[in-house]
């Protein structure tokens, strides 16, 4: 596996990275530190000098034996050629992360590379759904498809697939947390009657999944004496007006992804660099002492540093952890764990000793991705619930992006394939699964030009091989938002104008470029409407590429070769559109042919803009629903009766049509 991600920009001569960048990436990282903005935390006690052989070093709780991991790793890891391995035993694994560390390691700590910063955020979203045509002269053009709420009322990316969020819909029932707090009401009748609330322990900004009759809260864990990470709690709704918390599970990991499908909760969890006991030098001419010090603490490390615990104890077997090749692979550590909530006590998981970037699930494959554009200030955000767990360093960037693909059967998730991409993934939703192809929205990198590309993988083997691809994607500018069809893709880029690329997909093996439409502008999220038209939510620009407002705008593409514009909604300037960030801000009414979406002006006043479509055209009302940070909970829930629920930061009621 070729080197990912880098620890350093190299020296001129393509060395370690020279005195002078080693200083300025210090100086930089203790800078941001003081006034609080990187999470990094550099360790001030000289670490304890004992041996380090496999004998000498302190056993991880709950660790298996050797015998156990090897029965692990041939259920969930199938990677004859893979270029990856199992470890053969814990000290086995415990020394390929100590090995690759020393390299990572410096007089201030973990010395290497650029300061990673991860900010909560609410995905873009572009779903996967049907549609199918033959890729010919004379075959009918590629089509886009109505999509609608998932069945608990939540703006998915995959259909059938569930996500978290602050509110579920069962039928005549809906469950909203807020502040930690559970609440059930009932929408049978004129207005949303409570039926019971119940207090969610140890858990921080909780969102919800719903499975049947059982509940499941993911959020921050708040549980005292933990590190941070992720609490996991199970509630009994079988009763609404009596729920009750059946078992809570805390990792020392945060949560890139949760996701809910065929009745079982999988959760990416990730963890980066340990905070290990490290001195840094603070007088001249102490660097050597202080390196050969905090090359002792990563030598005296134990596997409780690198994988996650789940209450206290080893969440992974150590034959169920793969292991690239490549010591230049980001250092670090992402977990799946899949469980039924029916019995959460007997979770499942596996993990790749890598940190990934990003996360995409279907109904049947788990993708992760690894990609050089997490690096640095200018990376996504990590999606969903995001505690830091250690800064990511090492690895050079070759600027390919590492993909990991996994079966999903039942609870059962088996690592099956990897490969590479040239390019940088933005996001979980520059990705997607339809037939037996991955199809992946890469942006540019130093081991591409300088534009954009859809690419097409599949599985021979263990290995995920490139199939096809779309290149020369908006020249010089930045994916903004995609979305997926069956046999489709649809690409915006933006640097002053808005190129709509409209991509075939009929043929794996052979994607075209069908047309384009330039206009003024972006679009960050774009929803269906039906097999003809298509509504974009993004913000207004000048020719210039100046922004100035949040805007709507209605597409026709009956003609792929030639997509139009047909109308725009302008807000305010200064607004911007919730469903841009977070596409849970968005409701398609496809009887009323409506769309509601949350729009913001100056990030504290929250409307509600009725988008209702006739003739090609959008009228607009705005409805003035929420202040201040409470905007970003707004949230407009269908119902099977046709009502809609608004949930806003102080209530629940039924908004009127």
């Amino acid at each position: 596996m070729r080197a990912i991600l880098t620890g350093a920009e190299p020296s001129a001569e393509g060395g370690r990275p020279t005195d002078m960048t080693k200083w300025v990436s210090t100086t930089l990282g203790l800078v941001v530190l003081v006034v609080g903005t990187v999470l990094v935390t550099l360790g001030v006690t000289e670490a304890a000098r004992r041996g380090n052989t496999p004998e000498d070093r302190p056993a991880p709780s709950g660790s298996p034996s050797p015998a156990t991991t090897g029965t692990v790793a041939a259920a969930r890891v199938a990677l004859a050629a893979a270029d990856l391995t199992t470890p053969a035993s814990c000290d086995d694994l415990l020394d390929s992360y100590i090995d690759r560390a020393l390299d990572l390691v410096g007089p201030y700590g973990w010395d290497a590379g650029p300061i990673v910063m991860f900010d909560a955020a609410i995905p873009r979203a572009r779903d996967s759904v049907a549609g199918a045509a033959e890729s010919s002269a004379k075959a009918p053009m590629p089509t886009t498809s109505r999509v609608t709420s998932g069945e608990t009322g939540t703006n998915v990316q995959e259909a059938g697939v569930d996500e978290p969020d602050g509110v579920k819909v069962d039928g005549d029932l809906l469950w909203r947390v807020q502040d930690d707090e559970l609440t059930a009401y009932d929408v049978s009748g004129d207005e949303p009657r409570q039926l019971a609330t119940l207090e969610l322990p140890d858990v921080d900004d909780a969102e919800l999944l719903l499975a049947e009759d059982r509940l499941v809260a993911v959020g921050h864990s708040d549980e005292r004496g933990s590190r941070q990470g992720t609490a996991v709690l199970t509630v009994d709704a079988s009763d609404p007006r009596d729920p009750r918390v059946v078992n809570e599970q805390h990792y020392t990991a945060e949560l890139l992804e949760a996701r809910l499908h065929d009745g079982v909760v999988r959760l990416v969890l990730r963890n980066g660099l340990p905070d290990l006991e490290f001195v840094h030098r603070y007088r001249p001419h102490q660097e050597d002492s202080a390196q050969r010090a905090n090359e002792q603490a990563v030598r005296e490390s134990t596997l409780d540093d690198w994988l996650p615990l789940r209450d206290g104890e080893q969440l992974l077997d150590c034959g169920s952890v793969a292991v690239p090749d490549d010591d230049d692979d980001p250092l670090g550590t992402t977990s799946v764990v899949a469980l039924d909530p029916a019995e959460p006590a007997e979770a499942e998981s596996t993990a790749v000793a890598t940190a990934a970037t990003a996360a995409y699930s279907s109904t049947d494959r788990l993708y992760l991705a690894v990609s050089p554009s997490s690096w640095g200030w200018g990376g996504p955000p990590c999606w969903e619930i995001c505690d830091f767990a250690g800064p990511l360093l090492g690895g050079d960037d070759d600027g390919e992006t590492e993909l990991f693909a996994y079966a999903l059967d039942g609870v059962a998730t088996t690592l099956v394939a990897s490969g590479e991409v040239e390019g940088t993934v933005r996001d979980r939703w520059a990705m997607d699964f339809a037939g037996d192809a991955l199809r992946v929205a890469v942006g540019p990198s130093q081991a591409t030009g300088d534009f954009n590309s859809v690419v097409t993988l599949r599985e021979e083997g263990a290995e995920l091989v490139e199939a096809g691809r779309v290149d020369d994607l908006g020249k010089g500018e930045e994916i903004k938002s995609v979305r997926w069809f069956d046999d489709l893709a649809l690409v915006v880029t933006f640097r002053q104008t808005d190129p709509l690329y409209a991509i075939d997909l009929a043929d794996a093996d052979d994607p075209e470029l069908m047309g384009e439409l330039k206009i003024p502008g972006f679009s960050e999220y774009l929803h269906p409407l039906g097999e003809r038209r298509l509504i974009g939510m993004g913000q207004d620009a000048s020719l210039r590429g100046i922004t100035r407002g949040a805007q709507a705008a209605l597409f026709d593409v009956t003609d792929l070769t030639e997509p139009r514009r047909l109308d725009t909604v302008t807000y305010a300037r200064g607004s911007w559109a919730g469903a841009g960030t977070d596409p849970r801000q968005f409701t398609w009414l496809p009887e009323r042919r409506t769309a509601l979406t949350v729009i913001t002006h100056g990030w504290r006043t929250g409307y509600v803009s009725v988008l209702e479509l006739g003739d090609d055209r959008m009228s607009n009302r705005m409805v003035e629903v929420e202040h201040g940070d409470e905007v970003s909970e707004v949230r407009l829930v269908p119902l099977a009766s046709g009502k809609v629920v608004l949930v806003t930061g102080d209530e629940v009621t039924f908004f009127d049509l």
